[in-house]
């Protein structure tokens, strides 16, 4: 019982607002208390402790930070479309109430107008000792206007702010006429309008909250992305979604940087002043801005949800309203304070009419009455005689009594009869109003054309009806310009992409150019060319896989010497990449096939990897001193060439390995003999195409695919390159064709690249030709091929 009365309590007279003022108690209690101390517009500044006192000691027997922030809130030009108080000193972290000082905005007047002329009822205060009233005159739409949100008990409240031209404007359509539909009204009432401004995004849970009483907006920051002087990119914050704390939303963003999170930020600062808001989020260089800040729009709050529940007291009850019904209850208060309005006017109209008709009956006959007066011993006695004599009510007798002389004067009885005439005109306007229900909806729709005129301003929200929704994929295919870079890993972990039209092709045995600043102790071991929209697939000597972006890979000049993997995915410091893949998507038939050290091969589903994280997840379950080698793409239906690196190749079909979990362990694919080991893996996909094998001294050739035999996966191979102390071991072998473009990198950082077909067929059981002249002590470190006709000369 005790529970049910404190349930009653909390939702009656506490969290909800009343439908007709959109108040909750405190705050009616906290204007009319401002009222009443005469702190109007116009009046000076009061401080904020006098009026939590006030409203403490007469009508809220609550505590007192309830009621100050309560005041500060309603002070808010970010809390509140249009604030009630004006305050002096207030702020995101107010101080205390004994600094702070306020006094009733101008737009408050408006809910209190009227207040006087019993337009609405009183009740007894806490103590009874007072009376307080139960709901304000509200001559503007306070409940959509400023919005109310609270927590009852088992419901809750969280209605948006509205602009009040809008909301002007649709209550004064439904005025005019009642049966309006709620799509009409919404053409005018479009959507809810928030003080901080931001992008509505989407339009589907405003309509189901404005038809059903709650619906799930999205609300988003308004960023846009400037270009500075060195051509590096910022995304530039300027409005932020209803309720969301600036340094909260920069500590977020710094933190997602901090865990690797978000890529490619270099810096934020907070550039707001009093002007408005400004967050500046600096890029990296080459970053993908629009890509960034979609991320940050799905990571962080500058895109929240906001939960529309249009419930409020009707008649004490709590009900959840519909944007029509919401409007119709304000209209019908409305329409009551009129009435009440209008009596009170009458009432006062009729009752000085009756004094002004006395003072004529007076002013006719003013000898006698003075007469009158003079004999009589006292004034009752004169005020009989004057109602008996001249049949004038106890009012008028006592009014006349009261009169003074000068009132005597030919001019102060013309002002009487003038002011006689006028208020039986206004009588007469009164009375037509109050049997007018007409007249009355006229009245209120000229308050609220005044209203608008006098408060109404632009929307600052804007809506975004039908948002194109796009997944990571599909940004990254609209803002990101797609070709084909270089990418390269050194042995001590540095990765870069770059253009790969920043290399130009150069003849057979050229000496190359310059492709990367290493350190004495480094040195490039992988290169890969791949587009931009694809995603890259890192495979470590362990036997993990991790995935991420190839545009997410920070772009640097050629001779730059990159940034560190462990920037990009989380592998420990003793494992090794191995082998990269590229991409396009994982929703095609396709497997990963995987060669390792010691000839063990294994082939897995590609999709098995399609949720693939930067922690990075296994790919094939490793033997004892062995290592994963080389990856490849395949359809299931194509032939495999394992290399060695004492020169050795073997060529069997793909089917004689059957797809595995990623957990396995795989199969045999080729014998090696003492010493040896497995340098690449090729898997031919197109038809023509020839075995370009490299060796690290800087040799290579090409031979045709049918010198290789097809016998079954374990057998020991044939020679496909004759390695000798001039040519060194083989490093790498792969498919190519006439129209490829070869690219080589060595140990001390110099690159070259030339047409494939600059590189003659031979036979199997050849040493090849030189490819590049190494300097003394220089070896190869890694090999790649740009494919087709794709790119062209720098």
């Amino acid at each position: 019982s005790s529970y049910l009365d404190y349930s009653m309590s909390v939702i009656v007279a506490r969290a909800l607002p009343d439908v007709r003022d959109g108040l909750k108690p405190v705050h009616r209690r906290v204007l009319y208390g401002m009222n009443e101390l005469g702190l109007g517009p116009a009046r000076p500044y009061k401080k904020s402790a006098r009026v939590v006192g006030e409203v403490l000691g007469k009508y809220h027997p609550h505590g007192d930070r309830a009621v100050y922030d309560t005041i500060v809130r309603m002070a808010q030009e970010f809390s509140m479309r249009y604030v009630l108080v004006d305050g002096q000193g207030d702020g995101d972290s107010p101080a205390a109430m004994r600094y702070t000082e306020v006094r009733l905005a101008r737009i408050s007047e408006l809910l209190l107008n009227d207040l006087e002329k019993n337009t609405v009822d009183f009740a007894p205060n806490f103590d009874d000792t007072l009376k307080e009233p139960v709901v304000l005159p509200s001559t503007f739409p306070n409940l959509l206007v400023n919005g109310s949100s609270g927590i009852a008990v088992g419901m809750a409240t969280n209605i948006p702010p509205h602009n009040l031209t809008e909301v002007a404007d649709g209550i004064i359509a439904l005025i005019k006429d009642p049966k309006l539909s709620i799509e009409k009204i919404m053409k005018i009432i479009k959507a809810p309008d928030f003080p901080t401004g931001g992008i509505i995004w989407g339009y589907d849970g405003v309509k189901e909250a404005y038809t059903t009483g709650r619906g799930k907006i999205l609300l988003r920051a308004r960023a846009s992305i400037e270009v500075g002087k060195s051509d590096r990119e910022s995304i530039i914050i300027t409005e932020l979604p209803y309720q969301v704390n600036k340094a909260s939303l920069i500590e977020t963003i710094a933190n997602l940087v901090r865990d690797k999170k978000l890529e490619d930020i270099s810096d934020i600062r907070d550039e707001s002043d009093k002007d408005g808001l400004r967050v500046v989020i600096d890029l990296k260089r080459g970053a993908a801005a629009n890509v960034i800040l979609n991320k940050l729009y799905k990571h962080t709050q500058m895109q929240v949800t906001f939960g529309m529940i249009m419930l409020s007291l009707v008649n004490g009850v709590p009900r959840e309203l519909k944007l029509n019904e919401m409007m119709e209850y304000f209209i019908e208060h409305r329409l009551k304070v009129i009435i009440r309005r209008t009596k009170f006017d009458l009432d006062a109209a009729e009752k000085r009419a009756h004094i002004l008709e006395g003072y004529m009956i007076a002013l006719d006959n003013i000898d006698a009455i003075v007469s009158l007066i003079k004999k009589s011993p006292d004034v009752p006695a004169a005020q009989e005689k004057l109602m008996k004599r001249f049949k004038l009510s106890e009012i008028q007798a006592k009014a006349i009594l009261d009169m003074r002389l000068q009132r005597l004067t030919g001019l102060e009885r013309k002002k009487i009869e003038e002011e006689y005439k006028e208020l039986i005109k206004t009588i007469e306007r009164l009375k037509r109003i109050l049997a007018s229900d007409k007249l009355r909806r006229e009245i209120l729709s000229d308050e609220l054309k005044q209203l608008k005129e006098q408060f109404g301003d632009e929307r600052r929200t804007e809506i975004v009806m039908n948002p194109k929704k796009m997944s990571d994929e599909d940004f990254i295919k609209e803002f990101i310009k797609e070709e084909d870079v270089v990418i390269t890993i050194s042995h001590n972990g540095y990765i870069k992409r770059t253009p790969v039209s920043g290399y130009r092709r150069q003849s057979r045995g050229g000496k190359g150019v310059i492709g990367a600043t290493t350190r004495e102790d480094d040195f490039i071991e992988h290169m890969f060319v791949a587009s931009t929209h694809h995603n890259i697939m890192f495979f470590s000597d362990a036997g993990k896989c991790y995935m991420l972006k190839v545009h997410e890979i920070q772009e640097a000049s050629r001779t730059a010497k990159g940034y560190s993997i462990s920037n990009y995915v989380s592998k420990s410091k003793d494992e090794e990449i191995t082998a990269i893949i590229s991409v396009k998507d994982f929703s095609e038939n396709l497997f990963v096939t995987m060669v390792t050290k010691l000839g063990v091969m294994k082939k897995t589903d590609l999709n098995n990897f399609s949720n693939t994280r930067r922690s990075g997840i296994i790919a094939i379950n490793l033997r004892k001193d062995d290592k994963l080698i080389d990856s490849r793409i395949t359809n299931g239906k194509q032939e495999i060439l394992i290399g060695t690196r004492h020169g050795m190749a073997i060529r069997f079909n793909e089917k004689e390995i059957r797809s595995m979990g990623r957990s396995a362990a795989g199969v045999r694919a080729i014998k090696l003999g003492k010493s040896d080991e497995v340098v690449g893996l090729v898997a031919v996909k197109r038809s023509g195409a020839s075995i370009l094998v490299v060796t690290d001294k800087g040799y290579g050739k090409r031979s045709e695919l049918g010198d290789y035999r097809i016998t079954r996966r374990g057998g020991k191979g044939v020679i496909t390159v004759k390695s000798s102390d001039k040519n060194g071991n083989m490093i790498s072998i792969r498919e190519v064709t006439d129209t490829d473009d070869l690219m080589i990198i060595t140990n001390k950082g110099i690159m070259i690249r030339q047409h494939v077909e600059d590189i003659r067929v031979m036979g199997r059981n050849t040493q090849g030709v030189r490819l590049i002249k190494l300097d003394s002590g220089d070896t190869i470190s890694a090999v790649a091929s740009v494919v087709g006709e794709e790119v062209g000369e720098e």
